[in-house]
């Protein structure tokens, strides 16, 4: 059984900063990619930043437009988690955040979707 574990939300004013974590856990081969998504009220779930495994331990980073330069994405593979430092906060930043990870529980397995339960950002004066 594979968890994803979220933490770091909260609320801050416009122009903090906050940093997210998720853990993985339970039985897991490989991770192909970590990443965050948010939704806010009335809106689709969107992608925020990605982080797929290159060769050698190292990783690709995407993030959607309206957050590059503002936030990072970084992993620690030996942990198996993903952070995602979040500067500059705007009120337009406030969503509920979810962890996904593709992986695989084992070698010989198809690499599957998880989420984590989501945790609040709030951004507001």
């Amino acid at each position: 059984q594979v968890q994803l574990v979220e933490s770091g939300g909260g609320l801050v004013q416009p122009g903090g900063s906050l940093r997210l974590s998720c853990a993985a856990s339970g039985t897991i081969a490989s991770i192909s990619r970590m990443g965050w998504f948010r939704q806010a009220p009335g809106k689709q779930r969107e992608l925020v930043a990605a982080a797929t495994s290159g060769g050698a331990a190292t990783y690709d980073t995407i993030y959607d437009d309206s957050v590059k330069g503002r936030f990072t994405i970084s992993r620690d593979n030996a942990k198996n988690t993903v952070y995602l430092q979040m500067n500059s906060l705007k009120p337009e930043d406030t969503a509920v955040y979810y962890c996904n990870a593709i992986l695989k529980v084992r070698l010989l397995s198809d690499y599957l979707n998880y989420w984590g339960q989501g945790t609040q950002v709030t951004v507001s004066s």
